[in-house]
């Protein structure tokens, strides 16, 4: 059977925030976030309450980091529970809509640009994350937000997955994350932003084109 598009990718027309499901039927709507641009404090985790352990530092609010380096930051997944966490983005890649030949897709997600964006994170904190988003936003060059997509059964090309069912205090994971940019979107950085009201912390780089299509050949002789 073949799968459809979320509700939620139908409904948006030039969406700040992209959260679509690959799956059978479903999705929510969700409220949008803010344009990356909008003022914000310099504080890295305003109003937390998580304990950030002896020795360890957290990243300057407003940083502006290469492809490859490491920032600290607090992730709140929820109200009742946070821990520090060390996010790298590792390199953004390119894709190609044929990556998604599998799937039914809208019009609107078909004119979308995919881009591949490869991380690593570690809890050095205190409280299991498992199961909790990888707390990374694309920036296009409208300066909108664009979240991550998430599908229902394994992505070979980039698993685009939450962090594992369990992600205790000194786990890692390398994984690797779908962004889907509206109306032909440039990836322009990466960008850690827990609330409205602190200064992102973002990454950019070299940002490694798509792999040429493939010719089909000729059945001449």
């Amino acid at each position: 059977m073949a799968r459809r598009p979320s509700r939620r990718a139908a409904a948006l027309v030039v969406p700040v925030a992209l959260s679509l499901v690959l799956a059978g039927c479903g999705g929510s709507d969700e409220p949008e976030q803010p344009a990356a641009e909008d003022s914000a404090s310099a504080s890295p985790s305003a109003g937390s309450t998580v304990a950030v352990p002896e020795g360890v530092a957290l990243t300057d609010a407003g940083t502006e980091l290469d492809f490859g380096e490491t920032a600290t930051v607090v992730h709140e997944p929820d109200q009742k529970r946070g821990s520090v966490v060390e996010v790298t983005v590792t390199g953004v890649r390119e894709a190609r809509m044929a990556a998604f030949s599998a799937y039914t897709l809208d019009e609107q997600t078909l004119a979308s640009s995919p881009y591949f964006v490869d991380v690593t994170v570690e809890n050095v904190g205190e409280t299991d994350l498992g199961g909790a988003p990888v707390p990374l936003w694309a920036v296009d060059e409208r300066n909108q937000l664009v979240q991550a997509s998430t599908f229902s059964a394994r992505f070979e090309p980039c698993a685009s997955t939450p962090l594992p069912a369990e992600f205790a205090p000194g786990a890692s994971v390398e994984t690797c994350l779908v962004y889907l940019l509206p109306d032909a979107g440039v990836l322009r950085a990466v960008s850690f932003r827990p609330s409205q009201e602190v200064e992102p912390i973002t990454w950019t780089g070299e940002v490694t084109p798509a792999k040429p299509a493939r010719k089909k050949r000729s059945r001449n002789r």
